[in-house]
């Protein structure tokens, strides 16, 4: 089957960077769905594993975590999913990805994709959507419905992938008032249009900008990118007692701004699930598949920024030059393989 990797870690990219391969159909065992991959997303994670991740010696690093695609064969273990099923899904970081024409994925992690939206539209959803959902319910512990009237969500970066998709969750399944942030016209009105109530420039001072909304603090903060340049601003802006989640790596960060007012510090890596097989992986699924839900009511919308078009390395690399630009509105998507 053809696929798409590399051999060698780069920190930079070429057009070389990312090669075609012909390598061995996997086959399922266990508890593994085969999926014939139909479209794929492109996330920062693939920049960051394709800088500093390289494979064996003779091997290729197959990168994507993100997929829509049918089921196309089942392990013996499976009882979710039957051929002919079409889903979606992130997948599994330490497994190879989803640039390649056929994926293993265990059913656990695995949803029914969106009737209403097409391979494309589908594709966006996956990985930012169950980091938005487990980042606001699973890590800040935010009450839905209300029981959230009252508090304030603090989003950085909020027209990215996953803050476009916190942005709508937020609104729709809490009483939170959102304030997002976005430094550009285009993104702010972006965010805007997720549902945001409030959207302030995060090229200026944050703190500034949040006093002048009037409110007193927030009582949950989303720090989605950059959290080493506004770390002091986010610690300056919560309440005593809230709780800060971050999604990034922000590298050296004074968390002892945080002891007086005895905030919450949280991480979130979508991959946690998967990469330990905790005993609540399952949960995955039920996100998607509330997800999907939400999708095809309408009370979610596609996160779908750019079409690149079919699945290359060409395509490939520009999707990660554009990631390496910090100027992406939302998802970028790849659909359908170019074949051989």
């Amino acid at each position: 089957m053809r696929a798409y990797g590399y051999k060698q870690a780069s920190k930079t990219l070429s057009e070389t960077t990312i090669q075609a391969v012909n390598i061995a159909k996997p086959v399922p065992a266990g508890r593994d769905l085969l999926i014939q991959v139909h479209a794929v997303s492109v996330n920062p994670v693939d920049t960051k594993i394709r800088k500093t991740v390289s494979p064996p010696a003779d091997e290729f690093k197959v990168l994507g975590w993100d997929a829509v695609g049918v089921v196309a064969d089942v392990g013996s273990a499976t009882s979710m999913f039957k051929k002919g099923d079409r889903v979606f899904y992130a997948g599994d970081i330490s497994r190879p990805g989803s640039n390649a024409e056929y994926q293993l994925v265990d059913e656990r992690i695995v949803g029914h994709a969106p009737t209403s939206l097409t391979d494309e539209q589908a594709a966006a959803m996956p990985l930012t959507s169950l980091t938005a959902y487990e980042l606001l319910f699973d890590r800040l512990g935010v009450a839905k419905g209300k029981a959230s009237e009252g508090k304030v969500l603090l989003i950085t970066g909020a027209a990215g992938g996953v803050g476009s998709v916190l942005v709508q969750l937020a609104r729709q399944l809490t009483s939170l008032t959102i304030v997002g942030t976005a430094s550009r016209p285009e993104s702010q009105a972006w965010v805007k249009r997720m549902g945001a109530h409030h959207v302030i420039d995060h090229g200026g001072s944050l703190s500034e900008q949040f006093d002048a909304l009037g409110l007193s603090g927030a009582d949950y903060i989303a720090s989605l990118t950059h959290t080493n340049m506004h770390f002091e601003a986010l610690a300056n802006i919560v309440k005593p007692q809230g709780k800060v989640g971050l999604i990034d790596d922000p590298g050296s960060i004074d968390i002892g701004l945080l002891k007086r007012k005895s905030v919450s510090l949280h991480w979130e890596f979508m991959y946690t699930r998967s990469l330990f097989n905790t005993p609540d992986m399952g949960k995955q699924q039920q996100i998607l598949n509330e997800i999907s839900r939400m999708l095809d009511e309408g009370t979610l919308i596609s996160t779908l920024g750019k079409h690149l078009g079919v699945v290359n390395a060409e395509n490939i690399i520009n999707a990660h030059q554009l990631l390496e630009s910090n100027r992406c509105i939302g998802k970028l998507v790849l659909a359908p393989f170019e074949y051989a």
